[in-house]
Parts: C-alpha cells; sequence; structure tokens
C-alpha cells in the first residue's frame, strides 16, 4: 500500500482529508557523482541473485512464492495443535456480539462487518440511537458475497469514500481477489445501488477522492508513462463528471521513480483547499497547494515530516530535527502566515524519553492528542485559544494502563467523539461522548477468561545503561506486603 500521513481519522474518513507521504529522493541529474559502496554500513549489492523475483506476476516469482507457502504450511499447520487452535480463532473473529466499529458520515453511523456467513461482508449503516441498542437494526448498503455470486469475481473490499458534506454518494473501491489493483463506481447512497453512467474506473492502482458533487481527483493507468516504476499513479487529474476519463484535466505529474503522486480535497466548510502529494518513498513527501489559478505552492517543511491542513492550522509531525525542534515533535502554525514566511510554531508536543505520539484526532473545536507513556496511553484534549496559545487538559474515565485510541470523531460538526479502551484484564470497550460532556459505554466486547481476583502493576527493570524498561506484572490479587501481585503473567 502506499504510505499516508495525518491525523487517525483520516484513515476512517479518507474521503476527507487524506495525504500521502514516502519518497526515495533523486538524484539532481544523470550526471551525479557515483554513490559510495556503503552508506551507514549498508551495502549496495550491485549483482542481486534475487532480481529477478521483482517481476511480482511472473511465473517464475508466483512459483517461488508458492513453495515458500507450501513449506510454511508444512512447518505450522501439519501438528496437532494446529486445527483446534485454528478453529478457536475462527470462533473469536466471528463472533457475533464482537464490537461493530463505525464511522461517522452525517447523521449515520457507517460499519464493514464480516463474519461466518458474511465471509467478503457487508457495507452497513445505522443512526446512534439504533447503534446504542443491543441489536441495532442496520441499513444494508452492499453485499459483496452477493455482489461476488452475481458478477462471479471474487470482489475484495477495498473501501469507500463517501462525498462531503452531503454524504449522498460514495466512490466504492473493490479488489480482484485481494489485488493492490482495484475498480472504481460511484454508488449511491439513497438508493443503495451503483451509479450508471457515474464515475467508473476500471482496474488499476488507483487514487480517486471527491472534489464536488460533479468533480474528482483521479490518477490511474492512463497508458504509457503514467504510472510510476512502482505502477502506482504518476499524475494527477481533475476529472468532470460526464466527460471521458482520457480527457480529465492533468494538474500535476510526479517523476517514474516516485512511489505515487495523489490529489486531495479538503472540504472544511469555509476552508476549502486542494492539495496534490508526491510520495518519492514510503519515508519522504512534497505536499504543494493547488491554487485556484493552477499554482504549486510548495508546503515548505522537511520531507520526512508528516503535514496537513485543519481549518486555520497546519499541523507538522517530525520525524527529524527541525527549527530547534526534537523529532517526534508536532507542531501548529498558522496556515496562511506560514505561506507567508512565518516560522514560529506552538507546540503541541514534544518527546521524551519515556514518552511518544501515538496519533491524534481532530473534533469541531479541539484536538485529542494521544500520547504513550511508559507504554501506557494518556489522552489529552488541546484546545486552540485566539491569542493566547492552546489549552490542555485530560480526556476525563480514561483507565490507567490501558490501551486507547480514537475510533471516531465529527470534525466538521461537532466535539463528538469514540474512544476504544481495552487492558490486560478489560475486553475493547468502546466510549462515546463529547468533549466537556458526559461519556457512556455504548459498547463492550465479551470476557473471554474470568478475570474475578486477578490485578495488574506496572514496574521497571533497570537495564545496564541505566534505562528503565516497563514491564507489567498480572496474576492473583496479593494483599501481603510486598512489590504487587503474584508474578504468573509478564509482558514487558
Amino acid at each position: 500500500m502506499v504510505p499516508t500521513s495525518g491525523p487517525r481519522r483520516h484513515a476512517n474518513r479518507a474521503c476527507r482529508r487524506g495525504s500521502g507521504a514516502g519518497r526515495r529522493r533523486p538524484p539532481a541529474s544523470d550526471t551525479d557523482t557515483p554513490r559510495p559502496a556503503s552508506l551507514h554500513n549498508s551495502v549496495v549489492i550491485n549483482d542481486d541473485p534475487y532480481l529477478w523475483l521483482e517481476d511480482i506476476e511472473g511465473e517464475a516469482a508466483l512459483a517461488w512464492v508458492a513453495e515458500r507457502n507450501a513449506e510454511t504450511d508444512a512447518a505450522l499447520a501439519s501438528g496437532a495443535g494446529f486445527a483446534p487452535l485454528k478453529e478457536r480463532l475462527l470462533e473469536v473473529l466471528d463472533a457475533p456480539d464482537r464490537i461493530p466499529y463505525v464511522a461517522r458520515h452525517g447523521e449515520f453511523l457507517y460499519n464493514f462487518w464480516r463474519d461466518a456467513g458474511h465471509a467478503r461482508g457487508v457495507w452497513r449503516r445505522t443512526t446512534l440511537d439504533q447503534y446504542r441498542t443491543d441489536a441495532p437494526q442496520w441499513e444494508m448498503l452492499l453485499d459483496v458475497d452477493a455482489l461476488a455470486a452475481t458478477e462471479e469475481t471474487k470482489w475484495i473490499w477495498g473501501g469507500a469514500r463517501v462525498r462531503h458534506p452531503d454524504c449522498g454518494r460514495a466512490l466504492v473501491s473493490l479488489s480482484r481477489d485481494g489485488a493492490d489493483a482495484v475498480v472504481v463506481r460511484e454508488f449511491d447512497l439513497g438508493t443503495r445501488t451503483f451509479v450508471e453512467d457515474g464515475f467508473q474506473v476500471a482496474e488499476a492502482k488507483t487514487r480517486i477522492g471527491w472534489i464536488d458533487a460533479d468533480t474528482v481527483f483521479v490518477g490511474t493507468d492512463f497508458g504509457p508513462g503514467s504510472l510510476t516504476e512502482s505502477g502506482y499513479p504518476r499524475t494527477v487529474r481533475r476529472w468532470r463528471r460526464g466527460t471521458p476519463l482520457a480527457d480529465a484535466e492533468r494538474v500535476f505529474e510526479g517523476e517514474a521513480r516516485d512511489v505515487a503522486v495523489g490529489g486531495r480535497h479538503d472540504s472544511t466548510p469555509g476552508f476549502e483547499r486542494d492539495f496534490v502529494v508526491r510520495s518519492m518513498d514510503f519515508h519522504h513527501s512534497e505536499t504543494y497547494l493547488l491554487t485556484p489559478e493552477a499554482t504549486l505552492i510548495r508546503i515548505d517543511v522537511p520531507d520526512d515530516a508528516s503535514a496537513y491542513a485543519h481549518r486555520e492550522h497546519l499541523i507538522v509531525s517530525l520525524k527529524s530535527d527541525w527549527l530547534g525542534h526534537r523529532a517526534g515533535s508536532m507542531l501548529a502554525f498558522g496556515f496562511d502566515s506560514f505561506l507567508a514566511g512565518d516560522r514560529t510554531p506552538e507546540v503541541l508536543f514534544t518527546p521524551d524519553a519515556r514518552t511518544a505520539l501515538a496519533g491524534h484526532a481532530w473534533t469541531r473545536h479541539h484536538l485529542i492528542l494521544e500520547t504513550m507513556h511508559d507504554v501506557s496511553t494518556h489522552i489529552e484534549v488541546l484546545t486552540p485559544t485566539p491569542g493566547a496559545g492552546w489549552a490542555r487538559e485530560p480526556l476525563a474515565d480514561v483507565p490507567a494502563l490501558s490501551a486507547v485510541s480514537v475510533v471516531d470523531t465529527d470534525p466538521d460538526v461537532s466535539d463528538e467523539f469514540f474512544l476504544d479502551v481495552s487492558g490486560f484484564l478489560q475486553p475493547s470497550t468502546l466510549y462515546h461522548g463529547r468533549v466537556g460532556g458526559e461519556t457512556e459505554i455504548i459498547k463492550q466486547a465479551p470476557a473471554r477468561f474470568d478475570t474475578a481476583g486477578l490485578a495488574v502493576e506496572q514496574f521497571f527493570a533497570l537495564s545496564q545503561d541505566g534505562t528503565k524498561v516497563p514491564y507489567f506484572v498480572i496474576g492473583p490479587r496479593d494483599t501481603s506486603p510486598g512489590p504487587g501481585p503474584s508474578p504468573r503473567r509478564r509482558r514487558a
């Protein structure tokens, strides 16, 4: 997959403000000085005996993979314990009482669900009031198993980009038997049918996203020269409804050696903007603002940083030191002032030896920040205050020694959030709330073992270089004096 960057909500709202990342820096010209044979103790091999495996769809490469798969099956699947283990795992994975995680688009909560009766899955939606119940009534949108049977094609769900802000249409991606390449079809969420003569793209490693009701950004296989050496789009084009795909207007072209390029539209009311992203490899990228006059303005941040615009802000997450700030920091600039040359940020997060940034997500008025301190999650709410920086406070009701992640938010409309919390003795629990308001448990996975009388404590082992290595002790609760519960399970 081509890497993406930005806050976690991009994953749930791929239609919104996803961005690309990744880069291999090309030489300035074909006459550059040759690179040395060794860089940072890595040896460059000029005669690679496995180069033929680069032909990933060639008969020889596929045969070699089949042989390795057979060896793995023989080593792992032939023992007496494999079949019962597989059965127990499938029982958990197909359990009807597991949490159906959702993403909000407009008034509905959307979910893609797979189980033993729906191996390929169903795309469905419901309301918040229904979702609160033990047995929500789901509106079925697309049954991928039924579609695969009707079209006699082994379709695998590849995701959907819902159009915002009206949420009336979606661009559905389907891959043939799980391949990287997908077909794209426009889907009407009101009639629950594919749109005849709507946006459709033939099988390719396509990148596509909404601009407005009748326009999309698209990158796909337009013929020779339109793909990178990795097989992903090399051009970004603006495609208008009712016109041939081949006539789509080119707005950006990357280099053949890049991984991919892509275009995205920010549909935030009052802050509508277009961007193109050039992914040079999986760790370096360039982002450009595409102005209405078709001018490209580089967002001038390090090419290994993650950067995106949110309303009046430019958020930058660092992977290397920059402007006197450490790698791992997250900075906020005024978007317009940054373009004008101002490089004075508000520091939203600075890492230390025991704390790292784990993720973040926007609500309408706040930024929810996830950090890992001694491998336990901490959640803070940051609030931009005009002229007074960013206020911060902890998000209430987050248990200690837990794994916590923001599942979804509603950044254009409200301060709603869905928060998933789990622990060694706590099954996954989905909370629903609003920043500054009440929080409720809305779903909880079943407990798979009896936790009565058990306890969890965290301790630290001191390494020879002085580093404190955190670990957890899980076992029967011990009320006698001592350093915690009786050790039964340990996890570093």
